[in-house]
């Protein structure tokens, strides 16, 4: 686990320092936000971070629903992951990359069963009688 220093430039003395796995943890929180996807299900959550001179790279792996628009998710995405990465921790996303990996169907309604039929007495059995 590496720890990120960041500096405070306005005279302050003293550092802020983020663990990695913080901005990570706000990637997820803006991810759950987001009505129209689901994260990966795996270990990772398919997130990858990175930490650059030119600020945070971000590469993100999600589940698309179906009937949503997949570029207006992705910019979605983007600008959440942006808003809330820079207003919590003071970092600069640089780039977020968005890969839809699949789309989710809604489960078929199940069929509504037909209340059973009065069944209809055979004219012979009625002559019968």
């Amino acid at each position: 686990m590496a720890s990120i220093r960041y500096n405070n430039s306005n005279g302050q003395k003293g550092k802020i320092t983020y663990n990695s796995d913080i901005v990570s943890g706000i990637v997820v929180l803006s991810l759950k936000e987001t009505e129209g996807i689901e994260l990966i299900p795996s270990k990772s959550k398919g997130i990858k971070i990175c930490f650059e001179k030119e600020g945070v790279f971000v590469d993100i792996s999600v589940i698309a629903h179906y009937g949503y628009s997949v570029p207006d998710l992705a910019f979605r995405i983007q600008q959440s992951i942006k808003q809330m990465v820079e207003s919590m921790t003071k970092y600069k996303i640089a780039k977020v990359d968005v890969h839809v990996q699949s789309v989710v169907f809604p489960a078929p309604a199940p069929a509504a069963e037909n209340p059973a039929e009065p069944v209809a007495e055979d004219a012979d059995e009625k002559k019968n009688h």
